[in-house]
């Protein structure tokens, strides 16, 4: 039976310098994107010239056919009949910036798991209107099903993001990723944390932490890994290695449970310890840089906070801040500092209509229509990892965006009085409930249109599907 795209899938292993010019190779929504041992060999205006190529993208270390909506099929045909050379998941291209290996890793992890991603937020979003519409109650049976339905990607992250990261680290045994996520995420851990506290380093500085267990005599700080995307990351790429060692060095006979064994063994505790300080030392470091400019400068720290939140969200440490609206609202009655950060969903729902509108992608736009919707409802994950961070310079309006969003609510002075809500349904939080004053929710309501206006009005005018990489 003939093959739709065997003679461009030919013609494309030839120009990039045959299969053994290639590294590595991975299908993006629009593209191919190489790994090359040599640049200079490829044939980029053939390449450019041949029907089915749209352009030839060469970024950080990355040499990118744009194909369009047939790349799916360009690159199964390539994988089923070309035997493509694969990195080994420790090489990296010497031409690749840090800042394009870091993206890079994180929207390849993330890719694999979009469609959940997009449907759990889609969900999350879902239920939030229902309740705000008052057909549920969140004290009702119904509620607290379609909760833990909507709810539990998000909770589990770890674990599918161990998956992923195992393939995209070349792992082994992905299960093996898969238990040091679920190690993050054990309910033994939130318990723990919630227990008595044996006793507090670093006291009366801002890096003071309790600690309530000890691991072989050091002490473990531990912080909430639901919903985090780094610290399972950087522990599979360090899994990785481990794996390989012990693979390498153990006797056959006991390699079958060994080498999981040995690796959950030195990794799990290794990452208890060491990621779990740097990331609430990092988030209360944070915290207190924000507190110090807020006290200098509302409007300074409102951008300040705006601009770094949606980065702090990546890296899993803007846990650490929510201790700051507690005690804010313990002591004053509500929190005028966390509250700055509440622009940044607009900003990125307002690059990711723009982008939705310009793409000609139908793939993209499957991505970027639920990453809008759910962000309206301030759950912004789908946003990020599916159509932002892959995209650099549209991330950053992002927060270009989110910024000037957080200037304006410290500006307008805005208050929030009630935790918990997110998105449009944050507005009725900036309502004084001892006065029923409405200026908050107004001020709210023009600070997170002016964040959107800005995402939207930078994204929509630039974007272009055939120069931006997948």
């Amino acid at each position: 039976m003939a093959r739709k795209y065997e003679k461009l899938a030919d013609e494309i292993i030839k120009h990039v310098g045959g299969k053994e010019n290639v590294l590595s190779l991975e299908c993006c929504i629009t593209r191919l994107r190489f790994r090359l041992k040599d640049e200079d060999i490829a044939d980029t205006e053939k390449l450019k010239s041949l029907k089915g190529i749209v352009t030839v993208v060469q970024n950080g270390g990355q040499y990118q056919v744009v194909i369009g909506s047939d790349v799916e099929e360009v690159f199964k045909e390539i994988m089923n009949y070309h035997d493509i050379n694969t990195a080994d998941g420790t090489t990296l291209e010497k031409t690749q910036r840090p800042l394009d290996m870091f993206v890079d890793t994180v929207s390849g992890i993330f890719t694999p798991v979009l469609g959940v991603l997009a449907a759990s937020g889609m969900l999350k979003g879902t239920l939030a209107l229902l309740v705000a519409l008052e057909i549920l109650q969140n004290d009702s049976g119904t509620y607290q099903i379609l909760n833990i339905v909507s709810d539990a990607f998000f909770y589990f992250m770890p674990i599918f993001l161990g998956y992923s990261a195992a393939k995209k680290f070349k792992m082994d045994n992905e299960f093996t990723a898969m238990a040091i996520g679920a190690a993050l995420v054990h309910p033994s851990l939130t318990s723990i944390r919630s227990g008595e506290t044996l006793y507090e380093i670093f006291s009366d500085t801002v890096f003071a932490s309790p600690v309530q267990i000890e691991f072989l005599g050091l002490p473990v700080i531990l912080m909430n890994y639901a919903s985090s995307v780094i610290p399972v990351i950087l522990a599979t790429a360090f899994a990785a290695k481990v794996e390989r060692f012990f693979a390498k060095n153990m006797p056959p006979i006991f390699k079958s449970f060994g080498v999981s064994f040995c690796t959950l063994l030195v990794t799990i505790p290794l990452t208890l310890l060491v990621v779990g300080p740097v990331a609430t030392w990092l988030g209360q470091l944070m915290g207190a840089i924000s507190l110090t400019i807020f006290n200098v400068s509302p409007m300074i720290a409102g951008a300040f906070m705006g601009a770094f939140w949606q980065i702090l969200v990546i890296f899993g440490i803007h846990w650490s801040f929510v201790p700051v609206m507690l005690n804010n609202f313990a002591t004053l009655g509500n929190d005028p500092v966390m509250v700055v950060i509440f622009t940044a969903s607009f900003a990125q729902i307002g690059v990711v209509l723009a982008i939705l509108l310009k793409t000609k992608n139908r793939r993209l736009k499957g991505i970027a229509l639920p990453a809008f919707i759910t962000g309206i409802f301030g759950i912004t994950e789908p946003a990020i990892y599916g159509v932002t961070l892959p995209r650099q310079k549209y991330f950053l309006i992002s927060c270009i965006g989110a910024a000037i969003g957080g200037a304006l609510i410290a500006f307008f002075e805005v208050k929030v009085y009630v935790f918990g809500a997110m998105g449009i349904f944050e507005y009725p939080t900036f309502i004084d409930p001892a006065t029923n004053d409405l200026t908050g929710m107004y001020n709210g309501m023009i600070a997170s249109a002016i964040a959107f206006a800005i995402g939207f009005a930078l994204s929509y005018p630039i974007y272009d599907d055939d120069l931006e990489s997948d």
